[in-house]
C-alpha cells in the first residue's frame, strides 16, 4: 500500500508545482481585473457632454470657457472612479487647504432662528472691474470652515470676487440653535436673509450665485421662487444636485453603485448633528419635535427615516412626500432667467443617472441654461493630476470662476453696448467677442 502511495505522488509531484503556478497567475489575473474594474482604468478621458441652445451667450461662453470644451483629467490611477473620488472628497475635502481670513455676521430672523455666514472680502481687483461677490450655499451638513469650501474661497478671493459663505442652520460646531428647528433639503430663508443683507451692505454690488450638491438645490429654488430674487444677481452655478429629492430618495434605496450605503452614511451624519442640538430642539415651546420622534431617529438607517421622523417637521410637513414636493428646486428652476450653469458628473454614485434628464431638458428648453455633465468626478470630486496625486484645486474650483468671469465681462460688454444706439448694439458686441443675434 506504501509502495502504490509512494508510485502515486511520484507520478503527480511533478503537475503539482505546475498547478500551483497556474492558480497564482489565476488569483493575480483575478486581482489586476477587479482593480481594472474598480478603478476604471480603462475608461477614457473625454470633454464634459454639453447641453445647450444655439443663442450668442452660448457661443461666447464656449470661447471664453475652454475647461467646457477640453477634455477633464483625472489623477490616472485612481481619479476615473467615482466612488474613490467622493470618497477623496468626503474624507480630506482638498489637499493643501488654505485658510482664508474672514467675519463672521449673526442675522436673527423672524421665527427666533439666527443664521449666520462668513463674509470673506476680495484680495484684489475684478478682472471686469466691478464689485462682484460670489454667495455661496454648501452642501449637506456643511459650513465655511470644511476644506473644500476654504479652497474654493480663497481662489475666488484672488479672482477678484468678495465671497459670503452660509453656515447652514445647525451645522456649526459649538453653535447653539436659538429657535427649535435645522436647515432642511430646500429651505431658502437662511440663504434669503445672507442675500438680502450683502445687497444692504454692498449697495453697488453684483451678485454670482453658487451652490454645492444640496446648495445648488436651496440657489435655484431660492432664485426662482421670486423674481425679486434675481435683481443684480449676474449669474448663477449649481454643481451635483440631485434636483428632485422625491426621486432621489428613492433611487438611494437601491444597492447599485452602492447607493444604499451611501445613504446610511449620511444618515449617520445627520443623526449626529440632530442629536447635538437634542436639548435646543426637545425644550423649546414651541418644537414640534418630541421623545418619540427621536426614539425614531435613533433608529433610523436611512436619509428617509430621518426626514419623516425629524426633519419635515420643522416646516410643519404633513407628509413626506409633501416636504420633498415643497422643497425641490425642479417646480421653481425653469423660472430662473439669469444665466444658470449645471453641473452633474456621470459616475457621481450618489446622483442616480435617471435624475439627471431633468438639467437635460431644461438646457434643451431653455437659452439661458448650458447643463455640462463630465464623464468622471464622482459627487463634489473632480479632482486634478497626473498619475497619482490631485492638485490643489479642482476642475471644479476652475470652472466656476472660469465661468464667473466669462459672464461678468459679457455683462460689462453688455452695458456698454446699451450705451449705444440698437442699430450698433450687434457690430458693438462683435466687436468685443459676442454677438446680440441668434
Amino acid at each position: 500500500m506504501t509502495t502504490l502511495e509512494d508510485s502515486d505522488m511520484h507520478t503527480f509531484g511533478p503537475e503539482l508545482p505546475a498547478m500551483f503556478d497556474g492558480m497564482k497567475l489565476a488569483a493575480v489575473a483575478t486581482v489586476l481585473y477587479i482593480i481594472v474594474r474598480c478603478l476604471n482604468l480603462k475608461s477614457t478621458t473625454a470633454p464634459p457632454e454639453i447641453f445647450y441652445q444655439d443663442t450668442p451667450l452660448s457661443h461666447y461662453l464656449f470661447k471664453s470657457c475652454p475647461m467646457l470644451t477640453k477634455e477633464y483629467i483625472p489623477p490616472l490611477l485612481w481619479g476615473k472612479s467615482g466612488h474613490l473620488q467622493t470618497a477623496l472628497y468626503g474624507k480630506m475635502g482638498r489637499v493643501n487647504t488654505p485658510t482664508p481670513c474672514g467675519v463672521r455676521k449673526f442675522l436673527p430672523m423672524q421665527d427666533g432662528a439666527t443664521a449666520t455666514f462668513d463674509l470673506f472680502e476680495a484680495l484684489g481687483d475684478h478682472s471686469a472691474g466691478d464689485d462682484i461677490t460670489m454667495v455661496i450655499c454648501p452642501g449637506i451638513g456643511n459650513h465655511s470652515e470644511k476644506n473644500y469650501i476654504r479652497t474654493f474661497v480663497d481662489y475666488s478671493q484672488r479672482q477678484g470676487y468678495r465671497c459670503a459663505v452660509l453656515n447652514h442652520l445647525g451645522a456649526l460646531p459649538n453653535m447653539e440653535l436659538t429657535s427649535p428647528r435645522m436647515f432642511t433639503y430646500g429651505c431658502t430663508w437662511e440663504f434669503a436673509a445672507m442675500v438680502g443683507y450683502i445687497k444692504r451692505a454692498c449697495p453697488q454690488t453684483l451678485l454670482v450665485v453658487v451652490g454645492l450638491s444640496l446648495g445648488g438645490n436651496i440657489v435655484c429654488k431660492f432664485l426662482g421662487e421670486n423674481q425679486s430674487n434675481q435683481e443684480r444677481v449676474l449669474c448663477c452655478v449649481s454643481v451635483c444636485q440631485g434636483y428632485s429629492a422625491l426621486r432621489a430618495q428613492e433611487t438611494f434605496l437601491q444597492w447599485d453603485q452602492c447607493r444604499r450605503l451611501y445613504n446610511f452614511v449620511l444618515a449617520d451624519n445627520m443623526k449626529k448633528i440632530i442629536l447635538s442640538h437634542r436639548d435646543s430642539l426637545l425644550g423649546m415651546n414651541s418644537s414640534n419635535i418630541g421623545d418619540a420622534d427621536l426614539n425614531r431617529l435613533y433608529a433610523a438607517t436611512s436619509l428617509m427615516q430621518i426626514d419623516d421622523s425629524i426633519m419635515r417637521k420643522f416646516h410643519g410637513h404633513d407628509s413626506l412626500r409633501e416636504y420633498y414636493e415643497k422643497e425641490s428646486c425642479v417646480h421653481y428652476i425653469h423660472k430662473v432667467t439669469v444665466p444658470l450653469l449645471l453641473v452633474n458628473s456621470s459616475d457621481d454614485p450618489l446622483v442616480h443617472q435617471s435624475l439627471l434628464a431633468i438639467p437635460r431638458t431644461l438646457a434643451e428648453k431653455m437659452p439661458n441654461v448650458i447643463f455640462a455633465l463630465t464623464q468622471h468626478g464622482g459627487h463634489m470630486g473632480f479632482f486634478e493630476g497626473a498619475v497619482l496625486f490631485p492638485q490643489p484645486l479642482t476642475w471644479m474650483d476652475k470652472v466656476i470662476i472660469e465661468y464667473s468671469n466669462a459672464i461678468c465681462h459679457w455683462e460689462k460688454k453688455r452695458s456698454v453696448c446699451q450705451k449705444s444706439s440698437r442699430q450698433d448694439m450687434n457690430s458693438c458686441l462683435q466687436s468685443k467677442g459676442g454677438t446680440l443675434s441668434g
